[in-house]
């Protein structure tokens, strides 16, 4: 009974959601968090996790090719140093680490097409708030595996120019692959809200930087052009590509490109883990060169896939 007059709370029950997942095989996938195999809808960490409390967390991209990881080494590398940056402490060895990718990955059957959300949170907190002192059981390694291809369209994609500036390093390195991508999740909200694929993220300076997710290239009479990896990530499939295009004596140069000469490129092209190679065919309303996959961007997928297949971590299994 409510007491001195006061109206019991009324809870409202939000309407039950439909969710359709990309590929239905992903609805019976085993994922490890904190040491353990769980079913997907019971893989959860603590709400006093520091990832819940405020992103506080590391993490990587990798993807399986044919029984092998592709870059598994130079992902653990850059989370390892990532971790080592955020002071997290007890971070499990490089092979704990492998043992739960390979764990997960024969597990769910995964040895092709199958792409890996690594996540190190620094773990549960005794009670809430920023103070890392209160991290008191050591960080939570999360390996999720899922069937899933190259996000985009290798037909090409569509992109516009976000509002939202990259973060500099004045304020929060981007050298650090951290868990804390509010100002890449505003800048896609953008992207969907205009219909296409992705945004692209300018720098405070006002050159282009990187996508909300991926990398930048392009092309300008043969030679290939990417920014400065200063206020974007130093991505590692940026860095293969940057190796296959100088063996194949492409002339390159990393250097700050302005959006205008982005609009005016022979080709454009963004690169990541989990896209590979994406041929960007428009941006915000201007053609690409004449709209199509050009050249130089198909002969570098074409090496970039040869890596693929013939480069990698085996699987043990």
């Amino acid at each position: 009974m409510p007491q001195h007059g006061v109206a019991p709370l009324e809870v409202s029950v939000p309407k039950k959601m439909s969710p359709t997942l990309p590929d239905s095989r992903n609805a019976d996938i085993l994922i490890h968090v904190g040491g353990e195999l769980l079913p997907r809808e019971e893989a959860k960490v603590s709400v006093f996790d520091s990832s819940v409390q405020g992103g506080d967390a590391v993490w990587e991209g990798l993807r399986v090719y044919d029984g092998r990881i592709f870059q598994l080494d130079a992902h653990l590398d850059r989370l390892f140093a990532s971790a080592k940056a955020m002071a997290f402490a007890e971070v499990p060895t490089r092979e704990e680490v492998k043992a739960a990718i390979f764990e997960t990955l024969k597990a769910n059957g995964m040895r092709d097409q199958a792409h890996i959300r690594l996540t190190l949170t620094r773990g549960k907190k005794v009670t809430s708030g920023m103070d890392i002192r209160h991290n008191q059981y050591g960080p939570c390694l999360i390996v999720l595996a899922e069937w899933k291809p190259p996000i985009y369209d290798q037909g090409g994609i569509r992109l516009i120019t976000s509002a939202i500036r990259r973060n500099t390093p004045q304020c929060v390195d981007s050298k650090i692959h951290h868990n804390n991508l509010i100002n890449n999740i505003l800048a896609k909200i953008e992207a969907n809200v205009a219909g296409v694929d992705d945004a692209v993220m300018l720098d405070v300076h006002g050159f282009v930087s990187e996508t909300n997710a991926t990398n930048l290239f392009m092309i300008r009479k043969g030679k290939l052009l990417t920014p400065h990896a200063d206020a974007c990530l130093p991505g590692i499939t940026r860095r293969t590509v940057l190796e296959i295009a100088r063996a194949d004596e492409m002339a390159v140069a990393e250097r700050n490109i302005s959006i205008s000469e982005l609009w005016s490129a022979d080709e454009c092209f963004t690169t990541g883990t989990m896209g590979e190679l994406a041929p960007v065919l428009e941006i915000d309303g201007r053609l690409i060169g004449d709209g199509k996959v050009g050249l130089y961007t198909r002969r570098l997928q074409k090496l970039y896939a040869e890596r693929t297949q013939g480069e990698g971590e085996p699987l043990p299994f």
